[in-house]
This record gives structure tokens, sequence and C-alpha cells, in this order.
């Protein structure tokens, strides 16, 4: 008898809104494209716990609210655990306040609190990055862009060719994903002669390493003649960042939530927290 099959962990899905619809559906691209801006400047010049927390529940109310299942979510692979295990370790030993006694025996706990700080501020970067990809629809962001970025025509910046060539590489990012998905699937499925040699083996991975890049550049440039025929056939290029869509009330009152949770949190980071340090 076989083992049981291990199972397969969820991928991380991404330029995929999840199916169904609610007020962050709703939203302008526009709008999550500025809150995504404004708490990234935020948390660069203040990475406190204040403000990872606040950032923490807005992506969580509002995965609420858009009503994600946790099917979309990714697995973490074993691996990934013991990496934040050991840079956890590493971390703590490089000590600093706040120090706790234990007996006869001082830890310093301030390199551990730092990593904590910074995995749970990517943690959080990485869910607000998931939520704007699982409840906006990919081709919504490239008019977005180019709305956002009309003043800037002024200064004779190309605003509507950088909004296409990104609308393009969001539109082909998960078709090339399941092409080099399905390159590799092929490739593991045809016989691999027996290498004796070290060498032999080095030889064996350098002509499948060439040989999965030139099928992936191929499948690449095919794709690419087949979109610019379809957006040929469509009108061109300035069909892609032409939306009707503006932003309305809700996007004011989202704008204005996430303004008084930032600055409150900015607020209790810059009195409270500082104060007590």
């Amino acid at each position: 008898m076989t083992g049981a099959a291990k199972p397969a962990g969820r991928p991380m899905v991404l330029l995929r809104p999840v199916p169904g619809t609610s007020a962050v559906h709703r939203l302008w691209a526009g709008t999550k494209l500025i809150v995504v801006f404004a708490i990234s400047v935020l948390m660069t010049f203040y990475p406190g716990w204040a403000t990872i927390g606040a950032v923490a529940v807005l992506v969580f109310a509002g995965a609420r609210i858009a009503r994600v299942p946790r099917g979309a979510l990714p697995s973490v692979p074993h691996w990934l655990w013991v990496l934040l295990l050991i840079g956890g370790v590493t971390a703590a030993m490089a000590g600093g306040a706040p120090v706790v006694q234990l007996g006869s025996a001082h830890l310093q706990l301030g390199g551990l609190l730092n990593f904590l700080r910074i995995t749970a501020l990517s943690i959080v970067l990485l869910g607000l990055g998931a939520m704007v990809s699982w409840t906006t629809n990919v081709a919504e962001i490239a008019p977005a862009v180019a709305t956002l970025g009309r003043p800037l025509r002024w200064l004779r910046i190309p605003v509507d060719d950088w909004a296409v060539t990104l609308a393009l590489a969001l539109r082909a990012f998960p078709m090339l994903i399941d092409e080099f998905r399905v390159l590799y699937a092929a490739r593991s499925l045809r016989p691999r002669p027996y290498a004796r040699t070290r060498r032999e083996r080095r030889r064996r991975w350098a002509r499948e390493i060439i040989d999965l890049i030139t099928a992936a550049i191929t499948v690449t440039l095919r794709r690419a003649d087949e979109m610019g025929d379809a957006i040929t056939a469509r009108g061109g290029v300035g069909q892609i960042v032409a939306s009707p869509a503006r932003p309305k009330f809700a996007d004011a009152v989202a704008l204005a939530i996430v303004a008084v949770t930032c600055g409150a949190a900015l607020a209790v980071e810059l009195t409270v927290l500082t104060t007590t340090r």
C-alpha cells in the first residue's frame, strides 16, 4: 500500500477579485490606491505598534465587509515558520530595552520586539495589498491611475502611457503565471536520464533551465502578440485607460474613516506610547 498523498497548500491568489459584491467592491479603484499610498507613507515614517494595529483593524474590517473567504488566504509553508523562528532567536540575541527580570536572570527583549514589529508590519502591508487585489477588477486600475495622475500632465509626464503599461502588466501577470505552471508541470513529466556523477547532474539541470527559459520566452512572445491583436481589434491602447468611473459619496466616507483611524493611531503613537518609553 502507498501512503496518502500529501495535500497541496493553497497558493496566493492575487490580481483576481473574489466573487460577489460589497461596499468595498463598489469603491472606486482610485480611492483604494490613495488609501494604500497614504498608509504606506504613514507606516514608512511611523512604524509603531499603534499604527500597525490600526491598519490591521482596517484590513480585517475591510475583509469582513467584502466577505473575503478563508480559502483566499494562502497556506503558510513549514519552512517559513522555521525561518521566522530562526530570525526571532537571532534578533533576540541583539538585546536592548525593555529588560525583564526572571529570578537572577535579566532578559533583554528589545531585539525580539523589533523583529516582531517588522514581521507584523510586513504582514499588515501584504494584507492591505491583497485586499485591493481581492476587491478590485484589474481593468479598473489603469483608468484610476490615469485619473489620479492627470495633474502631472502639465509637467509633460506621460501618465497615460504609464497607465497603459501598468494595465498590460497586471493583465499579463496572472496569465503568464498559469503558462509557467503548465510548462513546469510538462517538464516534470518528461523522463530524465539517469545521471551517474555530479557533473552529469549539473549538466542536466543546466539543460533543463535553458529549455524552460526558452519555452517561457516563446510563450511570452506568443501571448504578447495575441494581446496586441486583441488591443488593436478593440480600438487601441486609448480604450484601456478610458473609464467613466469616478469617486462617489461612499469613497469620501471611506477616506474619512481611514484618515480618522490613522490619525488617532498616530496621535496615540506620538503621545501615549512615546511618553511611556
